[in-house]
């Protein structure tokens, strides 16, 4: 696994965490259990701190990252994902907060300080705003993301379906 130290910080992995030998973690960042960061992906925990929930996956290409303390700001914008999420391909997640069972669509960008609340389906290639809050339980699309429509119960069942298959196709990658 690529584990850099920086600032006093050494990633912490949770029981099954795995990350990539083409992936980075950096600094402050922590990985619960069954976390899985694929190829390619950085998260860099070096002025702020990074957390990911239990089963969640940080898929090909994403780039996680924080935002310093500032006098106005004190506590800066940690990055901080709960469990059961699925973070797409190239993804960039800056400084926000997404809690459980979300699935963030590819390309899609979440800026600092924006909250996406659990069950949150956000569509490939979306943008949402600094500071914006994202209800759950809908899928939200665009540039800015905006609401499109109330999600069905077996979407939301998806998300966790989503991260058990990840967890299981980590375990497959560490076993070799």
């Amino acid at each position: 696994m690529n584990l850099r130290s920086f600032g006093g910080h050494m990633p912490r992995l949770g029981a099954r965490a795995w990350v990539d030998p083409a992936a980075l973690a950096i600094g402050n960042v922590e990985l619960d259990d069954d976390v899985s960061v694929w190829p390619f992906s950085v998260l860099r925990g070096d002025v702020n701190r990074i957390r990911i929930g239990a089963r969640t996956n940080i898929q090909d290409g994403s780039v996680l990252h924080v935002n310093q303390p500032t006098p106005d700001k004190p506590a800066g914008d940690p990055l901080t994902v709960g469990a059961d999420v699925t973070i797409g391909h190239q993804v960039i997640l800056h400084g926000c907060t997404i809690e459980n069972r979300c699935l963030v669509g590819m390309g899609s960008l979440v800026m600092d300080g924006a909250l996406l609340r659990s069950g949150v389906l956000l569509a490939a290639g979306s943008l949402v705003s600094p500071g914006k809050e994202l209800y759950g339980g809908w899928l939200w699309a665009g540039r800015p993301a905006k609401p499109v429509r109330e999600l069905r119960p077996e979407e939301l069942e998806f998300f966790v379906h989503s991260a058990a298959h990840y967890a299981e196709l980590k375990d497959a990658y560490r076993a070799g």
